[in-house]
């Protein structure tokens, strides 16, 4: 018995440690990016104003040190597309793992070459340098949103708003639904189309999401206001309508606050589709830059 009763709590307690454990990830998964961009601003504002007190040399000691740590993380930045090519290096982890990564690397790397320079720009050479590192450090933020997006949203969003066809007529009780349902399914048909379909350009993408956005808000009002109306109108005939009038409306409301919001995230998520694909070709140009200006700036260090 008393082997039992101890069993218990090691049983509850491993059940607690299991949904703190779950609860820790979720935070992450949510708030780990910013918590992340938050403390590399924190250190950027504090290392800026604290310019002058430090006696920080790029040239020799701590600045040359940060440096070379710095430079190094930034070319430790291929390793995520030579993972994403090379398939034996699957076994080290799941390519999500390696994206984490090398993000952390491309906001690390670019902070700690701000403080090796004391976030003074230098000469051409250094200017130079510095510039193509921001610059891929802002550009890998601005595509890591774009990803998240996309790979997180857009795939699922689609897949559900085509899902969503026949959920307001199962939802929706009695004979008089398929009268209700069948003006707002004509409307809906084609806006349901245009989200769905591949954007042709990048300016179609982004008119497109701005336009539907528009477009479904109205919609709403007005599918809404026929809604009321046309209960109000089949009520005075039925009963059954008049008694369940409010929960009919409620229901329709419902339906269309989700489907309008599903369209909505499609025709987002497809301009962002069509952005990352714009920014992939702009980044490797960028982070090329990076690396043959880091190198020539390394070189004309030590040569001169």
């Amino acid at each position: 018995m008393s082997g039992v009763s101890a069993a218990v709590p090691v049983t509850a307690a491993s059940k607690d440690g299991a949904r703190s454990w779950q609860a820790l990830r979720s935070l992450y998964s949510r708030y780990g990016a910013l918590a992340g961009y938050g403390i590399a601003a924190l250190a950027i504002y504090a290392g800026w104003l604290g310019r002058d007190q430090r006696n920080i040399n790029a040239e020799y000691g701590l600045g040359y040190a940060l440096g070379i740590v710095g430079g190094s993380l930034m070319l430790l930045l291929l390793l995520y597309s030579v993972r994403k090519r090379v398939r034996w290096l699957s076994r080290f982890g799941e390519t999500r793992h390696w994206f984490r990564i090398h993000m952390m690397l491309g906001i690390v790397g670019p902070v700690l070459i701000l403080y090796h320079c004391n976030f003074d720009l230098g000469d051409l050479n250094s200017r130079v340098a510095l510039y193509c590192t921001l610059l891929v450090a802002g550009s890998g933020v601005l595509g890591r949103y774009l990803y998240a997006g996309i790979h997180h949203g857009l795939y699922g969003s689609k897949a559900t708003l085509q899902e969503m066809a026949g959920v307001l007529e199962k939802s929706v009780p009695g004979g008089h639904a398929s009268a209700l349902i069948q003006p707002i399914r004509v409307e809906l048909v084609a806006l349901d189309r245009r989200a769905l379909a591949p954007p042709v350009t990048l300016v179609d993408s982004i008119v497109r999401h701005l336009t539907i956005s528009w477009q479904t808000r109205l919609i709403y009002r007005r599918l809404v206001s026929r809604t009321r109306r046309e209960l109000i109108t089949r009520a005075m005939t039925s009963p059954i309508v008049d008694q369940h009038a409010d929960r009919l409306e409620a229901t329709i409301r419902r339906y269309l606050r989700e489907h309008l919001g599903q369209v909505r995230q499609v025709a987002r998520f497809n301009s962002f589709e069509r952005l990352f694909s714009l920014w992939h070709v702009v980044h490797v140009p960028f982070f090329l830059m990076m690396i043959f200006s880091g190198l020539f700036h390394v070189f004309a260090v030590h040569l001169y």
